[in-house]
């Protein structure tokens, strides 16, 4: 009985650390690919498509002005140092764009986290609509040069239901020098509040937010 538990044991393990391999291996797919899944529009030289009512299912052009992206752009050197201080720019850059298109989109009282009684509503955005939106942001910023540090990596998903966890996506960076990906995911908290940052394995083995 001992050894059948130990194999279990040891089979169970294995199809965690192969889950996290796959997932994490999300991150090496087409940043630009993601949108033909997830019901989205890339965005196209200064322009994003904010996704919000979940799942996408509304798509408003934002158009960024000459001073909008001036702006980025002084956000995003503030992390020029480091790879770190660079992560940290980018949250800034994600609570700018959040607070930039609330007034065109409706989404100034966005409500973060599992919120599913807003599914369907306008401004509101599920973990979809803010992976989308996030990446959007990084494409646009990388393509304009102004990131030094990182490269933008696909977006990727976790849980499936019959692991006990709720099904959640988050936009990612790959930090040049090591090869390290991290989630940059604006989902848990309320509109304008800076998203969380962690190493994507990390992230993988949450349970929520």
């Amino acid at each position: 009985m001992l050894a059948r538990m130990i194999v279990s044991g040891r089979a169970a393990l294995l199809l965690v650390a192969a889950g996290l391999a796959g997932c994490a291996g999300q991150a090496n797919g087409d940043a630009q690919g993601w949108y033909d899944g997830n019901e989205g529009v890339a965005p196209t030289a200064n322009r994003i498509y904010v996704c919000h009512g979940f799942g996408c299912a509304y798509k408003t052009p934002v158009d960024f002005s000459q001073a909008d992206m001036a702006k980025l752009k002084r956000i995003l050197a503030a992390g020029a140092g480091s790879p770190k201080e660079e992560r940290m720019a980018i949250a800034s850059a994600v609570v700018w764009q959040e607070k930039r298109v609330a007034g065109r989109v409706g989404s100034g009282n966005d409500v973060g986290g599992f919120d599913m009684q807003n599914a369907g509503v306008r401004g509101q955005m599920d973990c979809i609509d803010e992976s989308t939106n996030t990446n959007s942001l990084l494409l646009v910023a990388e393509r304009s040069g102004y990131l030094k540090h990182h490269v933008v990596a696909s977006p990727v998903a976790r849980g499936f239901f019959l692991d006990g966890r709720y099904p959640h996506a988050t936009a990612t960076v790959r930090e040049k020098t090591t090869g390290a990906v991290y989630a940059i995911d604006s989902w848990p908290h309320s509109n304008g509040k800076p998203p969380v940052i962690s190493e994507l394995s990390v992230w993988m083995q949450r349970r929520a937010g």
